[in-house]
């Protein structure tokens, strides 16, 4: 029995990043990549290592490079990480798994470091793949939690529920992350909502900023917790918008969901520092008349178009800047 599964890229359209922050988000699944992962029964348990796993370099600059391009980590920690917390939660929910090994193998088309995911997306696979495999149904509004959990407690990784929900449920999915539903039972409100009334939308990711040496240092979450009011304040504005953008988008009204998305990335600005590269990404989509802000932390920007001369001068432009231009699958 082979048994294939996928989870694709995701972008944040509107409310990030406060749903690291008790907020609500709005968000859609980019099916122009995807993470991959094959398995099947075998007499052992086996993961197959990839090219992003390798130890072996032709030299300290393909090392350096390799580091720069897609981590220090591959894909491998993270499908043992889902596999431990697949078998944790099975024992904790008394389920009973069958006596069976298998060898799984993995390959991912999403760009790395830039915002879109990647990450999540294997763990995503790998938990549906173990699914199929040990005939185990996990609720589709819990599964995001447990793909979180394989992050945060596995591999130590600082990581939110947005990703995870948009990456399960797939389309376009409104999300509220309310706190005293998060302390409650673990998860928050998923709204599907119709992509099919979303406008024309462009999505850029820099090519390069995988490469840039160092990382902008941001506190926000210490501000926040020590309750600072301008931070609180703000994470309660950008939280709205995603409610706003909801109805934006119901309602079809391209105009307000434009402004929204601008007004997106122009709060975050009062509290984050952000790399100029990313600045630079912004302020060229927005000179040529589109919105744009970030899909995630930084290195990708989604916005809205007019039309086809838009997006051809947005994708000349943006070039320049080592950045490339798709428009984003949804569905």
């Amino acid at each position: 029995m082979l048994i294939e599964t996928r989870a694709y890229a995701r972008a944040g359209l509107l409310g990030n990043p406060s749903d690291g922050f008790f907020g609500k988000t709005l968000s859609i699944s980019v099916r122009n990549f995807g993470a991959s992962v094959t398995l099947w029964q075998s007499p052992e348990l086996h993961i197959e290592q990839q090219e992003a796993d390798a130890n072996t370099f032709r030299s300290i600059f393909h090392l350096c490079d390799t580091v720069g391009q897609i981590g220090y980590n591959g894909g491998i920690p993270l499908i043992k990480a889902a596999i431990r917390k697949f078998t944790t939660y099975c024992v904790d929910q008394g389920i009973r798994l069958s006596n069976r090994n298998f060898t799984i193998r993995y390959s991912s088309s999403i760009p790395r470091q830039v915002g879109l995911s990647g990450s999540s997306a294997i763990i995503v696979a790998t938990m549906r793949a173990l699914m199929q495999f040990y005939k185990v149904d996990i609720p589709i509004e819990y599964l995001p939690t447990l793909v979180m959990q394989s992050e945060t407690e596995e591999l130590g990784i600082t990581a939110g529920l947005q990703d995870r929900v948009i990456q399960t449920y797939e389309g376009c999915v409104y999300m509220d992350f309310a706190k005293d539903l998060l302390d409650s039972r673990g998860y928050g409100h998923y709204e599907r909502v119709n992509p099919a009334k979303l406008p024309k939308l462009y999505l850029a990711y820099n090519t390069d900023m995988s490469k840039v040496s160092g990382k902008v240092h941001n506190d926000v979450k210490a501000r926040f917790n020590r309750g600072e009011p301008l931070v609180v304040e703000t994470m309660q504005k950008i939280a709205h918008l995603a409610t706003l953008g909801k109805e934006a988008v119901e309602a079809q009204d391209y105009e307000q969901l434009n402004h929204l998305i601008n007004q997106n990335f122009d709060y975050r600005t009062q509290i984050y520092n952000i790399h100029p590269v990313n600045i630079k990404m912004i302020e060229t989509a927005r000179q040529l008349g589109a919105s744009a802000s970030f899909t995630g932390s930084g290195g990708s920007i989604i916005g809205m178009y007019e039309n086809d001369e838009m997006l051809n001068r947005l994708f000349v432009e943006l070039k320049k800047l080592n950045t490339r231009v798709i428009k984003p699958y949804v569905m």
